[in-house]
């Protein structure tokens, strides 16, 4: 089957002659899969390079220079937590039943360490894939026209799965089952199928009014003072 990339589909295929093919969709059901709700930000924020930044934050204010090897342990330690997120959330978006140690490579702990042993992908890869899935599963990529009184800058601490496919069963009239396989990419661009018409501003062209608004009174001043 092909994927609809633009909902978050995606398709990877063994390099070698006959190898096989691993389909993936980033649906309500794969998110929920991927932890509780809180879990679900923690984990987007993760592979987003959350923990990456707040490292970087720690060292910049610590008086005295780290030995450069601390830091690349300490940088070894975090990549290798970015890593294995995304290849959990991978394993959750997978919809086939074929092992994807293969695909993405596999933890293997000896007696005093665990290594990664990689697969076909790389490992830059596989984060970049992983959040490409949780941005269609999460937030949406839909290109819609999001009304400003709609936008929210707050931050949410817990990403409720169960609330958007009680939405989608609500809205669309479909079973417990289909709504759960929608992606929030899919279920974003059906709402704006089923309400086109929505009065009001996007942030964007809110913003535009707002200063030309500003322009407009900013001449007239300029203007009073030069009579």
């Amino acid at each position: 089957m092909s994927p609809l990339t633009s909902i978050g589909e995606m398709s990877f295929s063994e390099a070698h002659e006959g190898g096989r093919d691993y389909f993936f969709k980033p649906s309500f059901a794969a998110m929920n899969a991927i932890g509780t709700p809180a879990e679900i930000v923690s984990i987007f924020s993760l592979i987003h390079g959350a923990n990456v930044q707040e490292a970087l934050n720690r060292i910049v204010l610590v008086k005295v220079s780290l030995p450069p090897h601390m830091i690349n342990a300490i940088f070894q330690r975090l990549s290798d937590e970015i890593l294995a997120a995304a290849m959990h959330i991978m394993q959750c978006c997978y919809t086939g039943d074929y092992d994807l140690t293969p695909l993405i490579g596999e933890w293997k702990g000896w007696k005093h360490c665990v290594v990664y042993r990689p697969g076909e992908l790389s490992r830059g890869f596989i984060i970049a894939v992983a959040q490409t899935l949780m941005q269609h599963g999460v937030i949406g990529k839909a290109k819609v026209r999001r009304l400003q009184r709609n936008e929210s800058n707050s931050y949410s601490q817990a990403f409720e799965v169960s609330d958007y496919i009680i939405a989608a069963r609500n809205h669309f009239g479909m079973s417990r089952d289909d709504a759960a396989s929608l992606t929030m990419t899919e279920f974003t661009l059906l709402l704006s199928a089923k309400y086109p018409e929505q009065k009001g501003l996007t942030k964007d062209e809110y913003d535009a009014v707002a200063e030309a608004h500003l322009a407009r009174q900013a001449a007239r001043r300029a203007k009073s003072k030069q009579r």
